[in-house]
C-alpha cells in the first residue's frame, strides 16, 4: 500500500472538480435542511468548491480539509457537511472518530453522504481490508444504505433520516427531525401575499378549506398578521364560517386526518415522538380532528397493521390509480398523492427506512412480500415508450436495499400503455390512450411476451410495418426520413 503522510493511501486524489454544487449540498438545500441564515462547515471540503459557491449564494460558509486546507476552521456551525469523506478512510476506528468529530461541530444537523456498494463495478482496484485499493492508490469503503444509516445512528446516538440512497441527516433536536419528516406527509399550505384585509381574510378561508380548520396564530405569516392580527379567534372563526365552502372544509378535514395518520404511522420507524415534540401544525390537526393524541396513534397503528394483510392491500390496489399486475402495482409519481392512504403509508415506510432516489418517476409496490421500488424512466412524457434507466428498491422485511442500472444495456425494458400508470384526470392521459388504441389496432400487442424489451418491440414494429413519430403511429415508409402525410397514419 502506498504511504502518503499519516495516511495509507492518496486520499486527496479523490477530491474532484465540479461544475455545480455537489449532489448532497443540492439535496440539503432542496429539503430545507440548509436554509438562508444558517452557518455551514464543509468538513473534508476537498478543493473547496462547495464552500465558494455557498459564499456566493450569501451563506456564511467555511471549509476544512487535512490536505487542501488544514488551516481552515473547525468550529461549531449550524450545518456540517461530511461529503464522501468516510469512504476514503482506511481505518474503521478513524472513520468512526471522524464522524464523531463532525457531529460534535453540528449545532442543527449533520449531512453525511457516501458512495454505495453497488458502485463497485465502476472502481478499478483490488479488495483490501473492508474496501477497495484503487488503481490510483486511493481507498474506497463502499457502504450499503442500511450500513450507512446504522453507522451514523450509532455514532450520533440519534435516529436518522435518509432522504436518498447514500445520504443521511442527523438532527440535533428531535423537533427538527420530525418537522423534516412532516414535509413529505403533511400537506403544506402556501400562503399568498396579502395587500389588504380582504385578501388576508381570503387566505384564512383558503387555509381552512385546505386543512378543515382555521389556522392558529403561529401558522399565519407576518405579512398576513399585519392585517388581521387584531382579530380574536372567535372573530376569525366567524369570518371563515361566512366565507368558506362547507364541502371544502369537510374535504380538507379528511385530508388532514389522512396526512396525520400517515405521519404518525411512519414515525414508528424512529420511535414515536412525544406530543410536545410534534410540529405545531400536526399538533393542531390532532387537537382539531382527533379525540386525543392517544386516539390518533391508535388509529395510525391500526393502519400499520393493515400493511400485513395481503387481502386488504390487494383491495386497496384494485381501487387505486396505476397499473395492477399479478405481482405489483405500478404508479407514476404524479399519481402517488391520490393513492389510498394505506398505500401511501406503504411507500413512505420504504422511504423512511432506506431513502428514495431523487430521479424516480415510477413507483412499484409488491402486493406480496412488501417490497417498495422506485424506477427512473427518462422522458416519460415525451418518449412514447420510455426505457428503464435505473431502479432502486427496499425489502421491508429485512430493510435491505438493491440497485440496478440499465442505462448502458443494449436491450432495455420499456413501458407500454403509459396512460395506465397515471390518474384518469392527468392531462396527458387522453394523448397516451390514443396512442395505445392505435397500437392495438395495428396488432403490436399480439405477442405480449416479445414487446417488453427494446429489441422485441422493434421487431414487432417491423412485423406490423409501422413506426412511431412522437406519439403518432404511422405506416413505415421506404425513406424513413421523409415526412408522412395524413394518409399514411396507421390508425
Amino acid at each position: 500500500m502506498v504511504e502518503d503522510g499519516p495516511w495509507q493511501s492518496h486520499r486527496h486524489r479523490t477530491a474532484i472538480g465540479r461544475a455545480d454544487l455537489s449532489k448532497p449540498l443540492r439535496m440539503a438545500l432542496q429539503d430545507g435542511v440548509l436554509q438562508a441564515g444558517h452557518t455551514v462547515l464543509d468538513y473534508g471540503c476537498g478543493r473547496g468548491q462547495d464552500v465558494q459557491r455557498l459564499q456566493r449564494m450569501g451563506f456564511e460558509a467555511a471549509g476544512w480539509d487535512p490536505y487542501f486546507n488544514p488551516e481552515g476552521p473547525r468550529d461549531r456551525r449550524d450545518i456540517v457537511m461530511l461529503s464522501y469523506v468516510l469512504n476514503v478512510i482506511e481505518d474503521p476506528r478513524e472513520r468512526e472518530s471522524t464522524l464523531a468529530e463532525a457531529w460534535k461541530l453540528a449545532q442543527i444537523a449533520l449531512v453525511v453522504s457516501c458512495r454505495l456498494n453497488w458502485e463497485r463495478g465502476q472502481i478499478a482496484g483490488t479488495d483490501h481490508g473492508d474496501g477497495v485499493l484503487t488503481s490510483r492508490s486511493t481507498f474506497q469503503h463502499l457502504f450499503s444504505t442500511r450500513e450507512l444509516k446504522e453507522f451514523v445512528q450509532a455514532v450520533t446516538g440519534e435516529p436518522c433520516v435518509s432522504p436518498m440512497p447514500g445520504m443521511v441527516y442527523a438532527f440535533r433536536k428531535a423537533e427538527d427531525r420530525l418537522s423534516f419528516l412532516a414535509k413529505d406527509t403533511v400537506a403544506r399550505y402556501d400562503w399568498s401575499a396579502s395587500v389588504d384585509v380582504a385578501m388576508a381574510i381570503g387566505e384564512l378561508v383558503s387555509f381552512a378549506e385546505s386543512r378543515g380548520r382555521i389556522p392558529i396564530f403561529e401558522e399565519i405569516p407576518d405579512e398576513t398578521l399585519s392585517f388581521i392580527g387584531h382579530l380574536s379567534r372567535k372573530e376569525i372563526s366567524r369570518l371563515v364560517h361566512i366565507g368558506a365552502d362547507p364541502r371544502r372544509i369537510e374535504s380538507g378535514a379528511k385530508r388532514a386526518i389522512l396526512d396525520t395518520l400517515l405521519y404518525l404511522g411512519t414515525s414508528i420507524f424512529n420511535g414515536r415522538p412525544n406530543y410536545s415534540e410534534l410540529p405545531i401544525s400536526v399538533r393542531e390537526d390532532i387537537r382539531t380532528h382527533f379525540r386525543s393524541y392517544h386516539d390518533a396513534c391508535a388509529r395510525a397503528d391500526r393502519l400499520l397493521l393493515k400493511l400485513r394483510d395481503d387481502t386488504y392491500i390487494r383491495g386497496a390496489m384494485t381501487n387505486s390509480p396505476g397499473k395492477l399486475t399479478a405481482t405489483a402495482l405500478y404508479v407514476h409519481r404524479r399519481a402517488t398523492s391520490t393513492l389510498p392512504v394505506v398505500l401511501r403509508l406503504y411507500e413512505h415506510c420504504g422511504y423512511v427506512a432506506a431513502g428514495r432516489p431523487d430521479d424516480w418517476n415510477i413507483l412499484k409496490l409488491d402486493h406480496r412480500g412488501r417490497r417498495v421500488s422506485w424506477s427512473s424512466y427518462p422522458n416519460f412524457d415525451s418518449d412514447p415508450h420510455p426505457k428503464l434507466a435505473r431502479t432502486y428498491g427496499v425489502q421491508m422485511s429485512t430493510l435491505e436495499s438493491s440497485f440496478q442500472d440499465f442505462s448502458q444495456r443494449a436491450n432495455r425494458p420499456l413501458l407500454h400503455r403509459k396512460e395506465e400508470f397515471l390518474s384518469p384526470d392527468d392531462p396527458l392521459t387522453p394523448k397516451f390512450r390514443r396512442l395505445t388504441a392505435s397500437e392495438v389496432r395495428a396488432g403490436l400487442y399480439a405477442n405480449p411476451t416479445k414487446i417488453g424489451l427494446e429489441k422485441g418491440w422493434e421487431a414487432e414494429l417491423l412485423r406490423c410495418n409501422v413506426e412511431l413519430r412522437g406519439h403518432r403511429l404511422i405506416k413505415r415508409t421506404a425513406t424513413r426520413d421523409s415526412t408522412p402525410d395524413e394518409n399514411t397514419t396507421a390508425d
